[in-house]
Parts: C-alpha cells; structure tokens; sequence
C-alpha cells in the first residue's frame, strides 16, 4: 500500500488514500483478503458501490481506478502474478457533465458579489477559482508567498 502511495502527494494522495481504505474496509467486512481476491469480487465491489452507496458513475469510476492501479503495482512489485482488476467493467460515465458550470455571465454576476463581501478573502477566493483555474483544496490551501506574480497580475487584470 505505501510503495502504491508513493507515487502520490499532497491533497491527491490524501483522497487516493481514503479510496483504496474504502475498498479495504469493504474487503475486511466481506471476510476476503485483498491479495487473493479474484476478478468476480472486484466487480462485487463496484456493484456495492453502485447499489448499496449509491454513488454516481464518475465516482465509481474514480474509485475503481484507484483499486486498479493498486493492483497494478502489486503486479509489477511481483506480489501478484496477475491483477484480479483485469477485465473488470467500468461504469458508463457521461463524456460530458450534466453541470455546465459557471458562463461568463455568471462568474461575473458572483465575482461582482464577492467584491462587495465585508470579507476580502471573499473577492480571493473567488478570483483564484475562477480566474486561475484553482482547484478548492489548492486556494485553500494557497499561500500568497508561494503564488508566482505573473499569475497574482494576470488575474487582477482580468477583473
């Protein structure tokens, strides 16, 4: 688990890490043991994400991916011979989202309104998610210090 680990950092290993708990907690309540496990319960495992927690098919796939790559590097760890994730069947994901997210219109509309917040940070967080493309663990997690200044500039220019 940790050699899988590995190859992540920060916030994505963080939530890498709570998805492959989920399946390992799955797999303890199931009474199987992760490294023998074969292909029929990883599917046993996706239809108990679908049906029992009744998770959208983006988040299924998501953690499916994260079981696979797991499995990947036991493999090329020569744990296991083969992985038990092979040929598994990924749930259908819609290419495209059914949110259409903010139109410009729109962004705006919210920017104009953080402006006016009593609360400066407000207007930032704002600006850094919708005018530099910030994930919310990234501004949150932010430090203006560590911002390079072409992006802060470029971004006060835009409004």
């Amino acid at each position: 688990m940790s050699a899988f680990l590995g190859r992540y950092r920060g916030q994505t290993r963080v939530r890498t890490e709570s998805d492959l708990r989920v399946f390992l907690h799955w797999c303890t309540d199931q009474a199987r043991d992760p490294l023998t496990i074969a292909r029929m319960d990883v599917e046993r495992y996706v239809r108990w994400l679908q049906d029992v927690r009744r998770y959208q098919p983006s988040t299924v796939s998501r953690r499916l991916s994260v079981v696979v790559g797991f499995y990947r590097v036991c493999v090329i760890d020569a744990i296991l011979e083969h992985s038990p994730t092979d040929y598994v069947r990924r749930p259908a994901v819609p290419s495209e989202s059914l949110l259409l997210g903010l139109g410009h219109l729109r962004f705006e509309a919210l920017i104009a309104t953080a402006r006016l917040s009593a609360n400066p940070n407000d207007f930032a967080l704002v600006a850094l998610l919708g005018l530099l493309g910030l994930r919310i663990f990234e501004a949150c997690g932010s430090n203006i210090a560590d911002r390079h200044p072409n992006y802060i500039l470029a971004a006060y220019r835009a409004l």
